[in-house]
């Protein structure tokens, strides 16, 4: 089992590369920047799509907070335990920086705004990537992978802004940067023992995401609920939820193995 896990690890990560490459050329739709609630309040325009952003670096800062307490001398963690807590401080780092980028897309939706939206987002799942790996794994492969994701996420979302600009947009590497690391956590959580965290907090990180991307989906439809809050306004909550859960769960983790945490 122990070369076998590995393996299905790969197989997958080609088998997604290679579904990728034989998609059609996926280019950015334009009605894409058209988001149901668009009010002006404050002088602010897309106020709520705006400020709901504020929350999600909030998160980020939180999560910080809380791994530089276990990182301080004297917190007694293990060095296993620590260098996991680096990858969740790049996670939570990543995040803050998607909460600035997401605001000042959302003042004037563009392709050219979207893309530093989009470059820390990415960034942000490949350190969640990273930190699971390295909580399921053993941190120095996490903490090994982590440069290599790094550049599959920025290239990605660089790639997309060139094609666009030269008239072919391509969203095909970028839906795998931000798809294809959720699938690879499902399969960490399954096929590795719990060192430090259960599962159940993955899973339910998992759901947080699911709801906040089917806000997305739905974002005209939520909004003409009432007229309050747009579906995308929502993600970005339902978003902010997910990163206090991880910060909240990272709280609670313990300095040896649990054994059966699954």
């Amino acid at each position: 089992m122990r070369h076998i896990r590995p393996a299905v690890l790969c197989g997958v990560s080609l088998a997604a590369v290679a579904a990728a490459a034989f998609l059609p050329r996926i280019p950015q739709d334009p009605a894409y920047h058209l988001f149901a609630d668009r009010r002006c309040i404050l002088g602010v325009a897309n106020f709520f799509d705006v400020v709901s952003n504020l929350p999600i670096s909030l998160a980020g800062g939180w999560g910080l907070w809380v791994i530089f307490r276990r990182l301080w001398p004297g917190s007694g963690n293990e060095p296993e335990l620590r260098r996991t807590y680096l990858l969740y401080l790049c996670f939570f780092a990543a995040v803050t920086l998607t909460g600035i980028g997401s605001a000042y897309y959302h003042l004037s939706p563009d392709n050219g705004r979207l893309f530093w939206d989009r470059l820390p987002l990415s960034l942000t799942f490949m350190c969640l990537l990273a930190a699971v790996i390295g909580e399921r794994a053993g941190a120095k492969y996490g903490i090994a992978l982590l440069p290599f994701l790094w550049l599959a996420a920025a290239g990605s979302v660089i790639y997309w802004r060139l094609s666009e600009q030269a008239g072919m947009g391509d969203l095909r590497p970028y839906g795998l940067v931000q798809f294809y690391p959720l699938l690879l956590i499902v399969l960490l959580v399954v096929l590795y023992p719990a060192r430090y965290v259960r599962g159940k907090y993955y899973f339910g990180l998992l759901l947080y995401y699911g709801l906040a991307k089917a806000a997305e989906v739905l974002d005209w439809q939520i909004f003409s609920v009432g007229y309050l809050l747009s579906g995308h306004t929502i993600k970005h909550v339902l978003s902010a939820t997910a990163v206090f859960w991880v910060a909240f769960y990272l709280r609670l983790t313990q300095n040896r193995p649990e054994k059966n945490a699954n």
